[in-house]
């Protein structure tokens, strides 16, 4: 037993390398086609997140019916122009439609932090749904990170130019108006909003990786 306690000491410890583009030393090298399978699955969680979360807030927050139908459903994301359907969004330009998704997920980076400080000090929402708060909002900027990183690949191939310009103008996003409802119906909303946004996020994941790698799984 000592000497396979010894051995097992002895051998060498692996650790998943970091993704890169460049093939830069240390750091796992993937295909496009892989980076973009990653972020399609990682919005598919964050959206069922999402999914979960809401009706979880409807059941401890609004059980009226006609409460949920009065509220406000405009969401401060609003300003940013995404394609309409499926047909619409396959028309945009390559670089103009991974705008948009950025666009999205940068806009919900900061209102996502402030929900989870927000439900953290609710009684009546359990910890294990605090818990997906926060993992939601990791989500978001691990998705934009991943999203970078399928841009910067393109790029590096020549699919699309070297320039994504235009995301400066989602910081004025992240600040969303009051409504003058109550602290709980406003998270509703955000709620609301995030699973419609991250819902778009995803569609649009899988458009652009159709356009650009159609061979794979298209």
């Amino acid at each position: 037993m000592l000497l396979i306690l010894m051995w097992l000491h002895r051998q060498p410890q692996v650790h998943s390398a970091p993704i890169c583009t460049h093939g830069h030393a240390g750091c796992q090298l993937l295909s496009l086609a892989d980076l973009f399978d990653r972020v399609i699955q990682h919005s598919a969680r964050m959206h069922g997140l999402s999914n979960d979360l809401h009706s979880e807030f409807e059941q401890y927050f609004l059980p009226s019916k006609n409460q949920i139908g009065r509220i406000n459903r405009k969401c401060h994301t609003s300003n940013i122009l995404t394609p309409n359907g499926k047909e619409n969004a396959q028309r945009l330009a390559r670089e103009e439609l991974t705008e948009v998704i950025l666009k999205l997920l940068l806009a919900w980076r900061d209102p996502l932090s402030q929900f989870h400080q927000s439900i953290a000090h609710h009684e009546d929402f359990n910890s294990f749904s605090s818990n997906k708060a926060l993992e939601m909002s990791d989500m978001v900027h691990e998705l934009k990170n991943g999203v970078e990183k399928v841009a910067e690949k393109m790029q590096l191939l020549g699919m699309i130019s070297n320039s994504l310009g235009g995301l400066s103008s989602a910081e004025a996003l992240l600040a969303g108006t009051s409504s003058g409802e109550s602290h709980a119906m406003s998270d509703y909303e955000l709620l609301h909003c995030f699973r419609r946004d991250s819902n778009k996020v995803q569609n649009y994941l899988k458009i652009l990786k159709c356009r650009i790698v159609p061979e794979h799984g298209c």
